[in-house]
């Protein structure tokens, strides 16, 4: 029972990472990891015994995520990771979640706000780049026209946070 979980643990970290890397690459974050990240909460909650107070949580914060979508202060995305990241942390840490994703996400926004105002965008080039540095490219891009924030990874820095404390509590 352990291993299980232990494992399921592993899967939810890296299934937020990733999200955080697709957001971060291309301002979107695909459906089917927020399906398989909302499995695995399920199944991690069902194994602790809190898969009521989790799912009331969870349900809870689509619905409060999906008015801000609807008001056009968060993507569909990110409402969705949001809503399956309630699932993966500890149940009696939902609150904490749901206060440090905002802070989370305005620490990012003061670090892209800093990055506005020293990054000018790319000019035009031609020829083979690697991935990483067409990543930096379009990054800088972004950055200097003010694009939309990659959202997922202050949902990730924060749900990773809790997540780690749990584990290191133990």
């Amino acid at each position: 029972m352990q291993s299980l979980m232990i494992g399921l643990e592993v899967a939810a970290g890296l299934l937020l990472i990733y999200a955080a890397l697709c957001d971060l690459a291309s301002r979107t974050i695909p459906d089917g990891i927020s399906i398989v990240l909302l499995c695995v909460g399920v199944a991690l909650q069902s194994l602790q015994g809190d898969l009521p107070i989790a799912l009331m949580a969870s349900g809870l914060t689509f619905a409060v995520c999906s008015g801000l979508w609807l008001l056009g202060l968060l993507g569909g995305g990110d409402v969705k990771l949001m809503a399956a990241s309630m699932l993966v942390v500890p149940a009696h840490k939902t609150l904490d979640f749901a206060v440090l994703v905002p802070l989370s996400g305005g620490v990012l926004a003061l670090f892209y706000l800093f990055l506005g105002c020293i990054v000018r965008a790319p000019g035009y080039r031609r020829g083979r780049f690697p991935l990483w540095y067409r990543a930096v490219l379009a990054e800088r891009w972004r950055i200097a026209r003010r694009g939309p924030l990659p959202y997922g990874v202050a949902i990730t820095a924060s749900a990773m946070a809790l997540f780690f404390t749990r584990v290191f509590a133990v």
